[in-house]
């Protein structure tokens, strides 16, 4: 853990070093130029449709949620919120509402679109990705189940009160700040182009998308922080071409863009560009997701998937492709959390073992399987290419299947892969994390593996009862760790996630939940910026 914390701090200093070099004060006006990378277009501008971490860049700037993830304290915080009390028992919550945040049609926000937007995640002809948060709600699962219309663990006192009860006794923050979960106005989300025109409570209003180019958003006065935001216009460039996002920032194109392996090493390289590299350990976990429900017979089998991780060297792939931008995965759940343990070692790299796990199954002479992936440079194609070799050394037949990165989570929701690599969310919260593995979270909701398992549920469940934090965290340990010998997943790597800008940019933060994840409020250029 020691390296982790040594991790850390190096994030904040770097994060300390921007800061420090900022402007005292910041400029009001100008143009933040941000790039969506990790794919050829968006997905939708619906935030409650989209757990896409492209989307999202858009989302923060358009949409807010109940809580945010606050960066700089490294904690949950209220967002339309000023206040909450909490019953003795741990189950009952009430908020305070911000009685000064408007949608950008002009219309306050109330009780009643927190409610409405909730009941509109569990609609469960939709399939909305939210719904695996919103359903910690008391009667969420009715209304997904068509056996109710309303929430009833959803109560409006009045127009600036909400009473929340749940059925978990876990923070339900780490529930209600995810993208999907946005608060939205009924009367705009109904209409059939809202996710071509969306409106929210954001900062920024919408202005206009061009499909495969940009999305542009301008400053929304009535934004309920006094002062902010501070630029005029955000712009949200779709750059999914490493070598284009390289070239566009040299020439100063662009204010923010997401490094690769080989733009790691470069940038860290350049006595210029190094100024301007801050990173984090995201709590973000690589993995090849196997499909046990519609995927081979043969990947049914626990050896089976066992034998998969002992035939790939992932610490020379990380090495060697991924130029060290990431660090081993020894389990699901990443080292910055409560429930990770320490003492489990990764999969090593053994195909001798391999070998004989895959006899024991039946397999002696190998078995075949197609692995959807996209072109990503860091979890992609050049990753699964290093890996053909190394699973055919065991009689593994990998066929690859490239598709579009916008669309590897409909895929994943759909169930239409036999194994799929992907880059997946993986905190702040461990029970939240977890509950993907849990047998009745539909696999819209993120139970992609369609995991069961009996004493896991268990775990989870007596966790989410237990007001004892040790305790929880000990159930939670152990559910993950049935996870690691289950091996529902190929475990790849931790991400360290890099994010270049340029010097005349400010107020950027080290957010380890996605670090493209940026409140743009807080985001200022200076006068030294070439974008007007």
């Amino acid at each position: 853990m020691r390296k982790w914390v040594l991790l850390a701090a190096t994030a904040l200093a770097v994060f300390g070093a921007v800061s420090a070099n900022a402007q005292d004060t910041p400029r009001r006006g100008g143009t933040i130029r941000m790039t969506a990378p990790y794919a050829a277009s968006f997905g939708s501008l619906d935030p409650q449709a989209t757990p896409r971490a492209q989307d999202d860049i858009v989302g923060k700037a358009l949409h807010r949620t109940l809580y945010n993830w606050d960066t700089a304290n490294s904690k949950l915080a209220l967002e339309l919120a000023t206040s909450v009390s909490v019953s003795p028992d741990g189950l009952v919550y009430t908020y305070k509402l911000r009685d000064d945040a408007y949608f950008h049609n002009g219309r306050k926000m109330t009780a009643d679109d927190i409610i409405w937007s909730f009941t509109r995640i569990m609609d469960g002809s939709k399939g909305y990705p939210g719904a695996r948060y919103v359903r910690l709600i008391k009667g969420a699962i009715d209304v997904e189940k068509g056996t109710a219309k309303e929430i009833s663990g959803l109560k409006k006192i009045d127009d600036y009160t909400l009473e929340m009860t749940i059925t978990d006794r876990v923070e339900p923050g780490y529930y209600f700040f995810s993208g999907t979960t946005a608060i939205l106005p009924k009367e705009e989300a109904e209409k059939p182009d809202f996710a071509s025109h969306p409106v929210g409570l954001g900062p920024f209003k919408f202005k206009e998308h061009i499909p495969g180019s940009r999305v542009v958003v301008e400053r929304f006065d009535k934004f309920y922080k006094t002062g902010k935001p501070y630029a005029d216009t955000l712009q949200v460039l779709i750059m999914a071409d490493a070598a284009a996002r390289d070239i566009a920032f040299r020439n100063k194109e662009i204010d923010t863009s997401i490094l690769g392996p080989a733009q790691y090493v470069a940038y860290k390289a350049d006595p210029e560009l190094s100024k301007g590299v801050l990173e984090v350990a995201e709590m973000f976990t690589r993995s090849i997701q196997f499909n046990l429900t519609n995927g081979t017979k043969e990947l049914k089998d626990k050896r089976v998937r066992q034998a998969i991780n002992y035939a790939i060297d992932s610490d020379l792939i990380i090495k060697r492709l991924v130029k060290d931008k990431a660090y081993r995965a020894t389990s699901w759940l990443p080292p910055s959390s409560a429930s990770f343990d320490k003492t489990i070692k990764p999969y090593s790299y053994d195909p001798e073992k391999a070998r004989k796990l895959l006899a024991e199954a039946g397999l002696p002479n190998g078995f075949e399987f197609e692995l959807t992936t996209s072109q990503n440079e860091s979890w992609g194609m050049p990753i699964v290419e290093a890996i053909i070799p190394m699973l055919a050394k065991v009689g593994i037949k990998l066929k690859p299947k490239l598709v579009e990165a916008t669309v590897l989570t409909e895929i994943l929701m759909k169930g239409e892969h036999q194994g799929l690599i992907a880059s997946s969310l993986t905190g702040p919260d461990s029970l939240a994390t977890l509950r993907c593995f849990y047998s009745k979270t539909p696999r819209t909701a993120c139970n992609y593996t369609g995991f069961n398992n009996a004493d896991f549920d268990k775990l989870l469940d007596d966790a989410s009862q237990t007001g004892d934090m040790a305790k929880r965290d000990d159930l939670l340990k152990k559910a993950n760790n049935i996870l690691f010998d289950e091996a529902p997943v190929w475990f790849f790597n931790y991400n360290k996630a890099v994010l270049a800008h340029q010097p005349w940019v400010h107020g950027l933060q080290a957010n380890p939940t996605e670090i493209t994840h940026q409140y743009p409020e807080n985001i200022w250029v200076d006068a030294t910026s070439p974008a007007k």
